[in-house]
């Protein structure tokens, strides 16, 4: 189950896109990876609530499914109309009382499947013959990255690892103090020379 953001106003609850220090845990090639990752996470009671998958290196698909004709879009356009002019017909004789309900959704059919035709022919012949194909499209990601908080990411890598889920992150580095470096004596006199113009 996945939840949508909580935006001003929104419904109080909802979990937000967002971590504060977020540490990769791992990235997979497919989402159906990165999501055995998560329920593995999940399995061994880690606190998945501060895990968050995120899809990298966006990439669209278009599928091309036919070659467009007039005979396709006017044919298409009256299905299409039809089927509207059908439910348009069904809405009105739930809240009407008309005399006869088949009439009733013979006229909406034949009116949608009008609008249909017209609807489509217009369309097609804005193209002016630049697109005389249909397809499908869908924006898919390369790549999924688990991420979670730093303060659980060790104890998430260590599950991840025991269960044999690969994991392409680097390692997590335990910050260290920086080394204290004497301090620097200023050149002696006989050192200096003028910057030269």
């Amino acid at each position: 189950m996945s939840l949508q953001p909580n935006r001003a106003g929104g419904r109080p609850g909802f979990a937000t896109l967002s971590l504060d220090y977020p540490i990769s845990l791992g990235v997979y090639e497919k989402y159906e990876d990165a999501q055995k990752a998560v329920d593995t996470l999940s399995d061994k009671e880690f606190p998945v609530q501060n895990v968050l998958i995120v899809g990298t290196d966006l990439k669209q698909i278009e599928r091309v499914t036919a070659r467009l004709t007039w005979g396709r879009v006017i044919l298409g356009g009256l299905l299409s109309g039809v089927w509207l002019g059908v439910f348009v017909g069904l809405i009105l004789s739930l809240f009407g009382q008309p005399a006869s309900t088949f009439g009733l959704l013979l006229f909406a059919a034949m009116w949608g499947g009008l609008f249909g035709v017209v609807w489509a022919a217009a369309g097609y012949a804005f193209t002016r013959g630049q697109r005389d194909f249909s397809s499908v499209t869908q924006v898919v990601a390369t790549r999924y990255e688990v991420f979670c908080e730093h303060k659980f990411a060790q104890q998430g890598r260590e599950i991840l690892a025991a269960a044999g889920l690969g994991s392409t992150a680097a390692p997590i580095v335990q910050p260290t103090t920086p080394p204290t470096t004497p301090p620097t004596t200023p050149p002696s006199s006989d050192s200096y020379r003028p910057p030269s113009v």
